[in-house]
């Protein structure tokens, strides 16, 4: 189910775009937008060898056609020990903090008025090992390949997201909503057992807003 080249490229530049947008209401350079972090930790990634996949909102400016952005870059590993922290700082990424479902790092600085692009790996939950296990190689732009999560393991992972009781209410219902437009560009993802999952999920949230 891998994406068209030409698609994901064009995908990727409108999101680069509205990166650059958001940097000039910022003040700061719009040339800063994602694509040089996300290249540094792709050559990282896929020089040490550590197996990967690219999660969260870029694999979904990928995956979907609306175009968005998103001020993060999420990758999948199996284990927290798969992080390659060594390789990180040594290629000038700060660590930030480890939370419980994610190891957090800073970009390496790109100008001094430039917004350091997070950086967050997830291990060790649900539909992470599936996730990596099943990426796709991905021509992304210019030469640049990633690991992408397929549509499939992104439904899986939004919907993990969007269960989490301690998630603020508002990233949980922008998960939800993921995963509407992932079922709406892949149809054949729109099953019977991902439906009540959907329905489950909403129930939950929407009994948490109510108390």
């Amino acid at each position: 189910m891998n994406t068209a080249p030409d698609t994901v490229q064009s995908r990727l530049a409108a999101g680069f775009c509205l990166d650059s947008l958001w940097a000039e209401t910022m003040g700061i350079d719009p040339n800063d937008t994602k694509e040089g972090p996300l290249r540094l930790v792709a050559e990282l990634l896929n020089r040490t060898g550590v197996a990967y996949a690219l999660i969260g909102g870029v694999a979904l400016q990928i995956r979907t056609t609306e175009p968005r952005t998103t001020l993060d870059i999420d990758v999948a590993v199996p284990r927290f020990a798969d992080v390659p922290r060594d390789a990180l700082l040594a290629a000038g990424f700060d660590h930030t903090g480890r939370h419980e479902h994610s190891d957090n790092w800073r970009a390496p600085p790109t100008g001094p008025s430039g917004l350091r692009t997070p950086v967050q790996f997830s291990a060790e939950d649900v539909g992470i090992a599936e996730a990596v296990s099943h990426a796709e190689l991905t021509d992304l732009a210019n030469g640049l390949r990633m690991r992408v999560a397929t549509p499939a393991d992104l439904i899986v992972l939004k919907l993990a997201a969007a269960a989490e009781p301690r998630r603020r209410s508002s990233k949980r219902q922008h998960d939800l909503a993921d995963v509407v437009a992932l079922m709406e560009e892949y149809p054949g993802l729109r099953t019977p057992e991902t439906l009540a999952r959907l329905r489950e999920v909403r129930r939950s949230l929407q009994a948490l807003d109510d108390d």
